[in-house]
């Protein structure tokens, strides 16, 4: 089968795009349709919610750090076991990196590349006819971006719903859905973005609450009818990251939890055999697995934990002596020497890498990476270029002795000079590694 699609967007963070998306998903699960969910960007929570609404996978589409080929494989292969596709914007609906055209990163880019429709949700508190301005404003901004329809979101009143929603209509673009004010229905955040799915004690019941309310408060019938053909390409990923092994020991639990699904997907696709554990509960990489993987997380809030952890510590080490290790971002804080917490407390870490990091002292790294590797590691050989992202609050507080994994550039081109770590089979760094470059 191949989907329609539609794009969520609004004019900023914040404006509701994710619970109306998160309920437009599991509303139209329950009514048995084959639903599939996208994000924008490098947002690596929201996927996860996604996929808890529909029970497929959900997948980022990145147009700044995927290359073309990669991205329309990635888009088609959404399309093909679904009925709808709704792929959800990141920020704002144009917010993206200035470079090459088509390649900003937005959702934008993706509405002009495939023809997809956007619905605009928009969180009218403290405006009402504005709201119109702003719909128009959408609307003129960009010829090929289409807005096809509007939700108006945090309404107060039934009249605060017609003075906005009669300004809208009178520009000629369907109110398709009006959902008044209930803090209820917000989804708990910290420091990275939301609290992640697996998270929540009772995660069905407030998807199952978010659809409720979009059942109430959305012409669903009309939300289908706006989406589009979505693209059908044939498969090229041959820009994706290739299995860093035959058999991948994944550490996966609350301290170690952002993969992208994408990866996960492609190597296994590829013939890789992922094999997860968990530091938390002191289980250590099995040893007949060719690579250890650390991806990142929230090794902060369980510092205390990892550093007790005597078997995962002594497991990590021993697998260090012949096979490679690789940490990203909350990976490679614990592959350092020390971990300081929110509250100033230092843990001891790994050790297999010298540098210390603090989650006391912090301030957010946030933006579009390219790395060129300076030596073979599991991110590929050394000269190969690598698109990701980066987006912490750790700072670091020493930075060690170890050689640099890769040369840094922002996604401008933008030299940030060298940054990681490698000591023997063990690398690191703060950046996620998303595609080829």
């Amino acid at each position: 089968m191949t989907a329609r699609g539609l794009i969520i967007g609004a004019p900023r963070s914040g404006s509701g795009k994710t619970s109306v998306t998160i309920g437009i998903l599991r509303a139209l699960t329950r009514r048995g349709i084959a639903v599939r969910g996208a994000k924008s960007g490098p947002d690596y929570i929201d996927p996860g919610f996604h996929a808890a609404a529909t029970g497929r996978p959900g997948v980022n589409l990145d147009s700044w750090a995927m290359p073309p080929a990669l991205l329309n494989s990635l888009a088609s292969e959404a399309a093909r076991d679904a009925e709808l596709v709704f792929l959800e914007s990141a920020m704002g609906l144009f917010d993206g990196i200035p470079g090459e055209p088509g390649r900003s990163g937005s959702a934008a880019d993706l509405a002009r590349l495939y023809g997809l429709p956007v619905l605009l949700v928009l969180d009218v508190s403290g405006q009402s006819q504005t709201a119109a301005a702003v719909a128009k404003g959408f609307a003129a901004y960009d010829p090929e971006v289409r807005i096809a329809g509007v939700v108006l979101n945090r309404l107060g009143s039934e009249r605060h719903r017609r003075l906005a929603g009669d300004a809208v209509e009178a520009l000629g673009m369907p109110v398709v859905g009006a959902i008044l004010r209930d803090p209820t229905l917000n989804l708990p955040e910290r420091h990275l973005g939301l609290v992640q799915a697996e998270e929540h004690a009772d995660l069905m019941t407030h998807l199952d609450r978010l659809a409720d309310m979009v059942e109430r408060s959305l012409d669903l019938d009309a939300i289908m009818a706006l989406a589009a053909p979505m693209p059908s390409a044939a498969a090229d990923f041959s820009g994706a990251l290739p299995p860093p092994g035959q058999r991948i020991a994944l550490a996966q639990d609350a301290a170690f939890t952002f993969l992208y699904p994408h990866l996960a997907a492609h190597w296994r696709g590829a013939g890789a055999e992922i094999v997860p554990f968990s530091p938390l509960a002191d289980e250590a990489p099995r040893e007949d697995c060719d690579v250890c993987w650390l991806p990142g997380g929230y090794p902060e809030l369980h510092a205390g934990k990892l550093a007790a952890a005597e078997n995962f510590r002594a497991g990590l080490k021993r697998f260090a002596e012949t096979k490679p290790i690789h940490g990203e971002c909350g990976g490679f804080m614990v592959l350092g020497e020390a971990l300081e917490d929110a509250e100033g407390e230092t843990h001891e870490m790994l050790g297999l890498l010298g540098h210390s990091t603090s989650f006391a002292k912090r301030k957010m790294n946030l933006g579009y990476r390219q790395a060129r590797l300076l030596a073979d590691c599991p991110l590929g050989p050394a000269g190969a270029v690598v698109r990701g992202h980066e987006f912490h609050y750790a700072q670091m507080t020493a930075p060690g002795s170890d050689d640099r994994l890769a040369e840094l550039a922002d996604g401008q081109g933008n030299p940030l000079g060298a940054f990681g770590g490698r000591r023997g089979h063990v690398t690191g760094t703060f950046f996620h590694a998303i595609a080829r470059g």
